[in-house]
């Protein structure tokens, strides 16, 4: 494992304060810490913030570097970068992981290249879907908002 420079080591050390001073952080989610924790990733740690593959088991490599990290909440937040739009554009292209320090490690199979281009065709076409349905619903509401318009002209007191 390749030595840390003493920047990132401050990185380090100012992310295990940000996470583990619950005392002054409000109750919140899950979900609200998670994002609170990806976004310090992501200034700690080049790769989340490239949007790099990231190495299988890099969980691991997370909380030997930050042991006071919850594990739920580093779970949740892993979910949401590896499930984000630009981290699975990133897999359907990429050749090798990366570890947190960004040195290549192991290689993309064509399995994982493949998952992330069916999750990317699939959220498409979701979203596809749900513009055609809102195209269809505003096109039905102004066609009812213009009837009625004439029949208030036919029919309305004011004629």
């Amino acid at each position: 494992m390749v030595s840390m420079p003493q920047a990132e080591d401050a990185s380090i050390r100012s992310v295990r304060l940000d996470m583990t001073n619950d005392s002054q952080l409000p109750a919140n989610t899950p979900g609200q810490n998670a994002r609170a924790l990806l976004k310090t990733l992501q200034s700690s740690f080049p790769v989340f913030n490239d949007y790099a593959p990231l190495a299988i088991g890099i969980d691991k490599q997370l909380l030997v570097r930050l042991p006071d990290l919850d594990r739920k909440i580093l779970r949740i937040a892993l979910g949401m970068h590896t499930n984000s739009l630009r981290y699975l554009k990133t897999m359907e292209k990429a050749t090798h992981r990366l570890d947190l320090d960004g040195n290549v490690g192991d290689e993309v199979t064509a399995d994982h290249r493949k998952y992330a281009a069916e999750i990317l065709r699939d959220r498409f076409k979701k979203e596809a879907e749900r513009r055609k349905a809102q195209r269809e619903a505003e096109a039905l509401e102004r066609q009812r908002t213009e009837k009625l318009n004439l029949l208030m002209e036919k029919f309305g007191k004011n004629r």
